[in-house]
């Protein structure tokens, strides 16, 4: 197999101390982009942390890293990471607020040892102030952070979102704030804290439904399947399932009604101006509904997407990797594993001209290049079994 190129951030070197899923979604962004990883895991390894070892969360979530199993509770476990940092570009953890203090490798004591070191921290509630020391949870900072106040059908009381979208966003804004402080290192020289947080990933992603309150004073509600402000854009029935359909704005209103032949309703002046459509949106998508019912899916999507209006189906997952777009997409990639054999993975929805992304190692069995990483910090093999037999590494 043709080995992958080197990407754009292989000159730099990452301990990634991190687990479960806000901590290694920043490190696989660095790692599918070159970086060289080293995943620092307790010795009995992080299985369950982030779902089982050879489970599909796992090995999504650690793959092209190297694994070195090391107790940083022992002072010798600690002397080895201080080694490693010595060498590091940046390193990433997610404990605790204080656990970091506790250890002796926060921020202020490891700059000593290397100030170019960009260190990064990722919590639940953030690094100071009244929640500081909480556990924080991908649901519990959707619901604080007001995301399931506004997801679900009208009425229906609160529901979470699909996804752990506060783990997975705090960990994409960190992997954004290391290579700032990457950038802003060829300036200075020097390194700095990077901090992200569930909670505060959570309401900037709220985005124009947080402008609402912010500016407009308006208490967003559930919408359902309804855009809350943009109608008709919903989801509609068709003679075998539902589409979305997303037909916002005057103009595109107006193709919709004459791609689905009933012009009575751009005629009608409960649906003339946006504002009115708003108002009446249950009886317009009502009246949508009836006329979509009478054609299969695949048939409205091709009139629509003809028509000029936005529309697309509505996929089950086996449905989404499917699809003709995504696999041009080319965002899996699959990659071979000791024990799993061929697994294949999500990767980037970034694209360069020039770099490259790439799965380049499947997710590593715990420690499995703990004796090579010592010996490149000039650990002898018996110096290694001793660390071994006192369950240092």
């Amino acid at each position: 197999m043709t080995e992958p190129p080197a990407g754009p951030l292989a000159r730099f070197k990452v301990l990634d101390l991190t687990r479960v899923r806000a901590g290694p979604t920043a490190v696989r962004q660095l790692a599918d982009w070159g970086a060289e990883v080293v995943k620092i895991e307790s010795p009995g390894g992080d299985g369950g942390l982030g779902g089982e070892r050879h489970g599909p969360d796992f090995q999504n979530l650690h793959r092209n890293k190297q694994s070195l199993t090391l107790n940083l509770k022992a002072p010798e476990g600690a002397e080895i990471l201080r080694k490693l940092v010595a060498g590091a570009d940046v390193l990433v953890e997610n404990f605790r607020p204080d656990v970091k203090f506790r250890l002796g490798i926060d921020y202020e004591s490891l700059r000593k040892i290397n100030k170019r070191l960009v260190y990064a921290s990722i919590s639940g509630f953030g690094q100071d102030g009244p929640y500081r020391d909480r556990p924080g949870f991908d649901q519990i900072a959707q619901g604080m952070g007001g995301l399931m106040s506004i997801t679900g059908l009208p009425g229906q009381g609160p529901v979470r979102v699909g996804i752990p979208v506060a783990d997975l966003t705090a960990g994409i804004f960190c992997a954004m704030g290391i290579l700032i402080a990457l950038l802003e290192r060829e300036q200075s020289g020097e390194g700095q804290w990077v901090q992200s947080n569930l909670l505060a990933a959570q309401i900037s992603m709220l985005d124009f439904q947080a402008a609402r309150w912010l500016i407009g004073h308006e208490v967003p509600p559930q919408a359902g399947n309804d855009h809350p402000t943009s109608i008709p854009t919903g989801v509609f029935p068709t003679a075998d399932g539902h589409i979305n359909i997303a037909a916002a704005g005057d103009e595109i209103y107006a193709r919709l009604c004459a791609a689905i032949d009933a012009p009575g309703l751009v005629a009608d002046p409960d649906f003339a101006t946006g504002a009115a459509r708003s108002k009446n949106r249950a009886r317009l998508n009502q009246a949508i509904g009836a006329v979509t019912r009478a054609r299969s899916s695949a048939a409205w999507i091709e009139r629509l997407n003809g028509a000029g209006v936005p529309c697309g189906p509505i996929y089950q997952m086996n449905e989404v990797f499917a699809d003709p777009q995504v696999k041009h997409l080319n965002i899996t990639r699959h990659v071979p594993h000791p024990v799993l054999g061929d697994v294949e993975v999500v990767g980037q929805p970034i694209e360069l001209s020039r770099s490259e992304w790439s799965i380049r190692s499947a997710t590593p069995e715990a420690g499995a290049q703990t004796d090579a990483i010592l010996g490149t910090l000039g650990y002898g093999a018996a110096e290694i079994a001793a660390l071994r037999a006192r369950k240092v590494v």
